[in-house]
């Protein structure tokens, strides 16, 4: 009974204005009183799934109020993106958690992959502590507006050290970065929490060969499907808040460009180091033997009509010069994914059409 008081004094039902630290290191907090919880309160099929699944929920809509222990006073400070960051130490709890999370999502290749350092994002400046206030209000009216569901998640975005060190000191400031390409409307694109791997696809390689990504706190609210070619800058109607590109298991969640700076607080940093394999990791498909012509009229079997449209107007782009090489094959594979472009370019090679999965 004395621990079951003990927790829940240190947990709010409502995000706190009255605290400001407590909430950025919520992750930490939550992580160390269940560190087995799932974030995205995704099915479980464990004895006790009801009770199991709830709870994960329930956690993962609560905000700790607790101190965290990374802040004391030998803490290290970012040497990657200056100021502001604290380095989260290997052997805390708070760091194998979210070393885990961060590599389970990325399926085989996380075999590959190393995280090298992770670092918190303080919010200790003055406009760092106006835009944590700010998100603290929009949850809160998120949550009335919502009857008490602000679907609150964590998410990751991928993006060069540039763009993150961009967003740490001023906010985002733009919709187009690594990852959004604009094929979901013009918004933040994050990739769920169990979902890593499309942030890594986003993430671009610095002059250390170090990758990084952002894991951030983002207000939901409802969610609507945003088909794929939508030029949606904001949500469809007021009982929306943001788009997902799956409303059941979605790849993508949407923060439209009007709420990027208050419905998405950045709250760590992870660095980390990718050794691709020679095999089993998906090329992009830019050999000459096969015309991009030809591509799009082989795609044009697998893929709905909307899509190849799509991709015949990036084509029609490219050959205009009004869209680079490297832009149009990154928009092509996220359109039709690089599994179906692997076969099919296996398909021409071989002339084999068995390779090809069946529509």
């Amino acid at each position: 009974m004395e621990a079951d008081s003990s927790r829940h004094q240190c947990r709010l039902f409502s995000v706190p204005l009255e605290t400001t630290n407590g909430y950025v290191n919520g992750f930490r907090d939550l992580a160390s009183n269940n560190i087995e919880f799932k974030l995205s309160g995704s099915e479980d099929h464990d004895h006790d799934h009801d009770h199991d699944q709830d709870q994960d929920q329930d956690q993962d809509q609560s905000i700790s109020d607790s101190e965290s222990g990374i802040s004391g006073p030998n803490i290290e400070q970012s040497q990657l993106f200056g100021d502001g960051l604290i380095k989260v130490p290997e052997d805390d709890k708070l760091h194998e958690f979210i070393n885990r999370k961060f590599i389970s999502g990325l399926g085989s290749l996380g075999m590959h992959t190393s995280v090298v350092s992770i670092h918190r994002n303080s919010c200790s400046s003055f406009m760092g502590q106006a835009r944590l206030q700010s998100f603290h209000v929009f949850a809160r009216a998120m949550e009335k507006k919502c009857v008490g569901n602000s679907n609150l998640r964590y998410a990751w975005y991928g993006a060069s050290k540039d763009e993150i060190g961009k967003i740490i000191t001023h906010g985002f400031g733009h919709c187009g970065g690594a990852g959004n390409n604009g094929l979901y409307g013009c918004g933040i694109y994050l990739s769920p929490d169990d979902s890593s791997i499309d942030s890594l696809k986003s993430s671009i390689v610095d002059e250390d060969g170090l990758r990084h990504v952002l894991l951030c706190r983002v207000i939901l609210g409802n969610t609507e499907l945003v088909h794929l070619g939508s030029e949606q800058f904001h949500p469809s109607s007021k009982q929306f808040d943001s788009g997902v590109d799956n409303l059941v298991s979605p790849k993508k969640y949407i923060v439209w460009s009007t709420h990027m700076n208050t419905h998405i607080l950045p709250e760590y940093i992870i660095s980390f180091r990718v050794t691709y394999p020679s095999t089993g990791w998906h090329r992009i498909p830019t050999s000459p033997w096969m015309p991009f012509s030809t591509l799009i009229s082989v795609l044009s079997k697998f893929l709905p009509t909307h899509a190849i449209s799509l991709i015949s107007k990036y084509h029609a782009h490219h050959k205009e010069k009004k869209m680079a090489r490297h832009e149009f094959i990154q928009r092509v594979r996220q359109i039709a994914g690089d599994e179906l472009l692997s076969a099919v370019i296996k398909s021409f090679r071989g002339k084999r059409p068995d390779f090809l999965p069946k529509k």
